[in-house]
């Protein structure tokens, strides 16, 4: 958790007037106060004249600053603090009272333009030193076999590089909660090590914070916050997100003084635009952080996301490789002239190969093949009713099968955890891998069960850190998303099978109507092809005459609109064409949709875009109709860039489109020097926040320099055909375990 100071509060603020319920609704971002090692000047933007501050700037800068204008007092050149094409200004050291120097840090806030102040040593700068370290850590990391590999150099890196008693590698599972993964300490902290933390402990502000502050510092938890001042300068509330020195909340003061950490430093770990976890360093004694480590921790930081990221895709990579090889192998022992039940319950060993399990049974009417430990037959015979008569979409998985088949929670020892294929063939089959409970204990520092706020309604951290142990029963090992994937697969093969079957058969007893049939089929391609064509011509049509339109029109601005309308009706329509195209009806390679909408965008938008786009797009396989609202998305990002980033001209812009865990990520960023209007309420703002809320997934911006990135996560299982992603309603989320 981080800061938070009501408004108009006194420097003597204490945790006792932390009356909240809830850590998500603490407004850490505006806290009306900073952290007092460092000075803040807020300036009017348009006349740089100084309207309020925080700190000791009378005894540190000057007592007359108050109305002062910034260049002046700051004595730096006309303009300098006002250089749009120069973001940066770093380089800048203002000299203060009594000798003392400080670095500069700029921010603008709306109407504000917000300065930092923060005290260096002036011999303190960036060493080849610090740069031969950062090229030795990348190539350590890089030679890493894996994850928990690289958490443990990490650790070990970042104590070295900022002399904290301890650093832990903190990684946010899937349900909220996080664990230690990495550690290096000396004897002055306990170790924390594989210890899990409940999800209030980093509320959801917090997070989106340290997506968009990587680095943060607290070199003292025992200062005495600095307020804005004058308090009727109407700065109440100001956002100061990103600023460096803003004050801490005094719940999480206080939460870090219940650790016995006197200092803390927090390194963002962000792997495609989300926080992957975080590098928090603790000091037993107050400890500032140099402007020049910082740096090398903000980099680093970087080198290890990356290596995460490819850590992470290796091993995604070769358990597809193996799950498709097995499946090749299985299938490849099926005999073409048997049925396909006689096939499937001949290969019972290899099947149960397929995915690690500790039984597999084939179901099919009232007979049972099976092997390995499984529950009983008549059990077994419930469960494939149960199964059968849930909205599954033929394939089911748990983790936990007791919380979502209660009947289960009597044989965990036989079967905590199972997926299952159902195929509907003419008597329904059902494949089942069992797996048994596995007895974990759990270490959690502190009581995760413990509420935040007391019976009096103040939010109170937690006291205790000490190893508080859980034993975790009625789970099993869960099922991975490639398993899974691989379930699907698996399913469509082998109702591929059946198919074929049935059509030789077919073929056998039907050769009298084979013509009829034929004729029927070309029939059906005949009105597939005329239904096609009459879509595309009236998308045409639509379009023709919102061209017409747009030429005719008098007002710029409704040009505009007929011009975007078209682009949008050009997603749609691309689709459309995709989908008589590809083999499969009604799912779109989003990847080669994306890469066509691109190519139709950029002669639209005219001469010089195709040299400037650049593609990095991920084969995902998605249902049409869901590429149409990601298209129209798209389409508005990229008429936004062209818009406002380079005043209708072309110029770089980055598309990309991967996929990291469960989730779908489409990038859109460019290097422009006019920022969009990101609160904008016109109708292409509405269009997109509208469709990424339908799709439940989040639209994000980050500001670059130059240029701006935006970010659309969507969770891909929604994003799946609805034959292949529904599950039992009372299996919609699978239980990882142990509570990843």
């Amino acid at each position: 958790m981080t800061a938070h100071r009501p408004a108009g509060s006194e420097p003597g603020y204490s945790l006792a007037h932390a009356v909240t319920t809830s850590c998500d609704r603490e407004p850490i971002h505006r806290p009306d106060a900073i952290q007092p090692y460092g000075l803040l000047l807020i300036a009017d933007s348009a006349t740089l004249t100084i309207l309020g501050g925080a700190g000791d700037i009378e005894g540190r800068l000057n007592s007359d600053w108050l109305g002062r204008n910034l260049t002046s007092l700051l004595n730096v050149p006309t303009g300098r603090l006002q250089d749009e094409k120069r973001a940066s200004v770093s380089d800048l050291r203002i000299t203060g009272l009594a000798g003392e120097t400080f670095s500069v840090v700029r921010h603008t806030q709306n109407t504000h333009l917000l300065i930092e102040l923060e005290p260096v040593d002036v011999h303190n700068l960036l060493t080849w030193d610090i740069f031969g370290e950062i090229d030795r850590a990348a190539d350590r990391f890089e030679r890493c076999p894996d994850i928990a590999s690289v958490c443990r150099h990490g650790a070990t890196l970042f104590q070295s590089l900022t002399g904290f008693d301890r650093v832990l590698i903190y990684r946010f599972m899937e349900d909220g909660t996080g664990c230690v993964v990495g550690e290096s300490r000396n004897d002055t902290f306990p170790s924390l090590m594989n210890h899990h933390f409940p999800a209030s402990d980093i509320p959801a502000q917090a997070r989106t914070l340290y997506v968009r502050n990587r680095i943060r510092v607290i070199p003292d938890i025992t200062y005495e916050a600095a307020p804005i001042r004058p308090s009727d300068a109407g700065l109440a509330g100001i956002n100061l997100s990103d600023v460096q020195l803003r004050s801490v909340s005094p719940i999480h003061l206080q939460y870090m003084a219940n650790m016995g950490v006197r200092a803390s430093a927090s390194v963002s770990l962000v792997v495609d635009g989300i926080l992957w976890g975080l590098i928090a360093c603790h000091n037993s004694s107050p400890k500032p952080l140099s402007e020049d480590v910082r740096a090398a921790c903000r980099t680093l930081a970087g080198v290890m996301s990356r290596q995460l990221r490819n850590k992470e895709e290796l091993v995604t990579y070769q358990e597809r490789l193996r799950l498709r090889n097995a499946m090749e192998s299985v299938t490849s022992h099926f005999d073409v002239r048997r049925p396909l039940e006689n096939n499937l319950r001949s290969c019972i060993n290899e099947l149960q190969a397929l995915f690690p399990c500790n039984g597999f049974a084939v179901i099919g009417g009232a007979t049972i093949s099976a092997t390995g430990v499984l529950p009983d037959t008549e059990d077994l015979h419930r469960l494939h009713d149960w199964l059968k008569a849930g909205n599954n979409g033929g394939i089911f998985s748990s983790a936990m099968l007791g919380r979502d088949y209660p009947p289960a929670t009597d044989w965990p020892e036989r079967c905590a955890g199972l997926l299952a294929i159902i195929l509907p063939l003419r008597t329904p089959i059902c494949l089942v891998w069992s797996r048994v409970e596995i007895i974990q204990t759990i270490e959690w520092a502190g009581n995760p069960h413990k509420g935040d706020a007391d019976s009096d309604g103040i939010l109170r951290p937690r006291t205790s850190f000490r190893t508080w142990e859980q034993t975790i029963r009625g789970h099993s090992i869960r099922w991975t998303n490639e398993q899974r994937q691989a379930a699907r697969r698996l399913r469509r093969v082998l109702i591929a099978d059946d198919q074929t079957q049935q059509l030789r058969e077919l073929n056998a007893t039907l050769a009298a109507t084979l013509e009829e049939r034929e004729d029927l089929l070309r029939q059906k391609d005949f009105l597939i092809r005329e239904v096609n064509h009459r879509v595309q011509n009236s998308l045409q049509m639509v379009a023709s005459f919102l061209k017409l339109q747009a030429r005719s029109a008098s007002n710029d601005d409704t040009t505009t609109a007929l011009k975007e309308a078209q682009h949008r009706i050009a997603a749609i329509g691309l689709v459309h064409r995709r989908l008589y195209r590809d083999e499969h009806v009604g799912v779109v390679d989003l990847g080669r949709y994306i890469e066509e909408l691109m190519e139709e965008l950029c002669t639209s938008l005219g001469e010089g875009w195709h040299d400037q786009m650049h593609l990095s797009l991920f084969p995902i396989m998605i249902a049409a109709d869901r590429a149409i609202n990601i298209g129209l998305v798209l389409t508005e990002l990229i008429i936004n860039t062209s818009k406002y980033a380079y005043d209708g001209n072309a110029g770089p812009l980055y598309v990309g489109l991967a996929q990291t865990g469960t989730r779908l990520v489409l990038t859109v960023s460019d290097q422009g020097a006019c920022t969009p209007q990101l609160k904008g309420t016109g109708f292409g703002t509405r269009m997109m926040n509208a469709v990424v809320s339908s799709l439940a997934g989040t639209l994000t911006y980050t500001t670059l320099t130059p240029g701006l990135e935006a970010v659309m996560t969507l969770p891909l299982d929604s994003l799946l055909p609805t034959d292949t992603h529904t599950r039992p309603k009372t299996a919609s989320s699978e239980a990882p375990y142990p509570y990843p």
